[in-house]
């Protein structure tokens, strides 16, 4: 079994946040005392009821941690939000929410809710593309062997991060429209030198603080902008002789994430190819709701669990609470506060050892009784 790995925040903090707060390469310390500004977009669908637990459990942090505290605004965004006033990001909310220290997010977008081109409204892309989060961090571990449908896979067994590139790629032409008589639309996959450095640079930032390989997922075989991407790959590796490197086809990836998960430790990709293999992963350790996520920039951060707004089962109380759960423990050490997401971390694993937990992990649990359980814990 890999021990955990200390995730830090893989680039530069939010330069407004004091520099005591920043995440060392060693153990983040919390200096205290310390006030942390957090904006909650709740959003649609179970979005709320997993937000819901994952502020219980920052308070029960808070009530362990004399001197810190966190100041929670709530804001509405999303496709009910649409709904309400016309617009899923309100302009006046997103001003708001650059104000903060971090951003914690649910879920957006609901499926009847739709622009005139057919596509769903994702405000969250919105936050990607407008404040530069770059680096889309997709941790994917293991909590209880019963929890993967692989055979041989212990608790800690897998345990990897994907970095996806989160500000274009295939998703910039996202906004891009077609008459309603078109007989053919294209779309576009942009790969920018500014937006590959950095994110090499912070994927092989965090294989140092892991096990040190860093594993580029294209399909340079074939496109000429991910021969370019893998070009850009093999200079910034330079810059990182202790790194361990290793290049594999989004195909091959894909067969390997099944076949062997436990050899990859961070492994880099475009937009598309990050949010497909980022699902793929986390069907290996119990599916969405185990798989937590940050959106990191230069400035601003925005975390959220990894799956949708599933509104199929929104407010029946049954979706599993947990990917919100650990990513606001990524918020926390982000933040600085690597004591407290590691209290976080510590609960989960102690939680996850029923194996059993939420109906989509074959238990009984309810959303509210899974994030009790990690307070108590």
């Amino acid at each position: 079994m890999h021990a955990r790995p200390k995730i830090c925040n893989p680039l530069p903090l939010n330069m407004r946040i004091a520099q005591n707060r920043a995440c060392m390469r060693g153990q983040p310390k919390i200096v205290t005392p310390a006030s942390f500004r957090i904006a909650v977009l709740p959003g649609d669908g179970i979005g709320p009821e997993v937000i819901a637990e994952a502020v219980r459990v920052l308070r029960a942090v808070e009530s362990r941690l004399p001197g810190v505290r966190f100041e929670l605004e709530e804001f509405s965004v999303g496709a009910g939000e649409y709904l309400r006033s016309g617009d899923p990001m309100p302009p006046a909310t997103f001003e708001r929410c650059k104000q903060f220290d971090a951003i914690l997010l649910g879920a957006m977008g609901l499926p009847g809710v739709r622009w005139p081109n057919g596509t769903e409204m994702a405000p969250q892309l919105d936050l990607r593309e407008r404040l530069e989060l770059y680096a889309g961090v997709r941790p994917i571990r293991l909590y209880h062997s019963a929890h993967t449908p692989l055979k041989k896979y212990g608790a800690g067994e897998i345990d990897l991060v994907i970095f996806r590139e989160s500000t274009e790629g295939m998703f910039w032409s996202r906004l891009g429209k077609y008459p309603p008589d078109a007989t053919e639309v294209c779309d576009t996959m942009r790969i920018s030198r500014k937006a590959s450095e950095r994110l090499f640079r912070a994927a092989f930032r965090e294989a140092g603080r892991r096990r040190g390989l860093v594993t580029l997922v294209d399909k340079s075989n074939v496109l000429p902008s991910m021969s370019f991407f893998r070009r850009i790959f093999d200079e910034i590796a330079e810059e990182f002789p202790q790194i361990r490197t290793e290049r594999i086809y989004v195909d091959a990836a894909s067969l390997y994430l099944v076949q062997r998960p436990h050899t990859f430790d961070v492994i880099v990709t475009e937009n598309i190819f990050g949010d497909i293999l980022s699902d793929l992963a986390a069907g290996l350790i119990g599916g969405m709701g185990m798989a937590p996520s940050a959106d990191i920039g230069e400035r601003y951060a925005v975390f959220q669990p990894s799956h949708g707004s599933a509104p199929d089962i929104a407010g029946q109380g049954i979706a599993n609470p947990m990917a919100a759960i650990l990513s606001a423990a990524l918020m926390l050490e982000w933040l600085g506060l690597g004591d407290a997401a590691k209290m976080i971390r510590d609960a989960v694993e102690a939680v996850c050892e029923r194996g059993s937990l939420t109906r989509d992990l074959g238990g009984s649990l309810t959303t509210e009784q899974c994030g009790e359980l990690c307070c108590l814990s």
